[in-house]
């Protein structure tokens, strides 16, 4: 069971903060919750699970972090950021090659696109594949090969539209951010004092050894001994991992035994529902490390008005 119960609660400082990449998972939305739980000491979020980096991203938009490091062991994704932040006007030129190609056959160009970029692992093809993707969701073979087929339906965002979100997003993450590929675990390990880690693992049942969702399978018992881990250092963190969709749920709890404090967030109408004309609920887990909610004034502190 939860500690508390909370709804999900807009921020304003986030209203315009940019998202340059469209992702499967992206916490766009938690954003709004766990930037108010980011302490005023803090001197780093460190993001080992970046995916879209919405949170990180968010952190810088309003302030609430003067530095973030962005990790992932998805090494074509860490190299697609890297660029973002380098050369986003390179990027978007690319990017716009590779859509005006596609304006004739747009299916004939996803392929060539991903065939070509499991070959070369081209920064701007991972980007035009995402934009393209079913769902924004990203597959892989058992050889590691993006295997995911496109969304027919929908061309991927016009070059002009790209090329904003890219430099906006530059903008806010340059000189403030350091992107590398590498395990969570050695992000836990790695982190000062005043960090805080953000950590966004696949969900249980979505993650293990065979799926084809992701490059490599994340087990609940490993993950649990890091987190022991990292709250015997006094690391702090937060953790988005399991949740529920209209009763459905994603995984099991993380153990009890970790003395997390553990908040269930009201998210609002799950998109996939809306699309089946239901109206099903969202329910997101995070966890708080104990080292976190000390320097939050305490479970009080956590839950008061001006943070949840």
């Amino acid at each position: 069971m939860p500690d508390a119960v909370l709804q999900l609660r807009r921020l304003q400082v986030l209203a315009g903060v940019p998202h340059a990449l469209p992702y499967q998972g992206s916490k766009r939305a938690l954003a709004h919750v766990i930037v108010p739980f980011l302490p005023t000491d803090i001197d780093a979020l460190v993001e080992p699970f970046c995916g879209s980096a919405a949170v990180a991203v968010g952190a810088l938009y309003a302030r609430a972090t003067p530095w973030v490091v962005l990790r992932d062991v998805n090494q074509p994704l860490v190299g697609l950021w890297q660029q973002i932040i380098d050369d986003p006007g390179g990027l978007a030129g690319e990017y716009q090659q590779i859509w005006d190609a596609g304006s004739i056959d747009p299916a004939r160009q996803y392929a060539i696109v991903r065939d070509r970029f499991n070959t070369t692992h081209r920064p701007a093809d991972l980007l035009y594949l995402l934009a393209r993707c079913v769902k924004a969701a990203v597959r892989y073979n058992a050889r590691g090969e993006f295997n995911q087929g496109p969304d027919n339906r929908r061309l991927g965002a016009e070059p002009s539209r790209m090329r904003l979100r890219l430099h906006r997003t530059s903008t806010v993450l340059t000189g403030r951010s350091v992107v590398s590929a590498g395990d969570y675990a050695d992000s836990l390990r790695a982190a000062g004092p005043r960090a805080v880690v953000y950590l966004d693992p696949p969900y249980q049942g979505t993650s293990g050894p065979g799926d084809s969702r992701y490059l490599s399978g994340l087990q609940r018992e490993a993950f649990a001994a890091e987190l022991k881990r990292a709250i015997g250092a006094g690391t702090s963190f937060i953790v988005s991992y399991d949740g529920s969709t209209g009763g459905r749920t994603y995984g099991d709890d993380l153990p009890a035994e970790l003395g997390l404090l553990h908040l269930h967030l009201v998210v609002g109408t799950s998109s996939q529902s809306t699309l089946s004309g239901e109206a099903e609920q969202t329910i997101e887990s995070l966890y708080l490390s104990p080292a976190l909610v000390e320097r939050l004034g305490g479970r009080t502190g956590v839950l008061s008005g001006s943070r949840c």
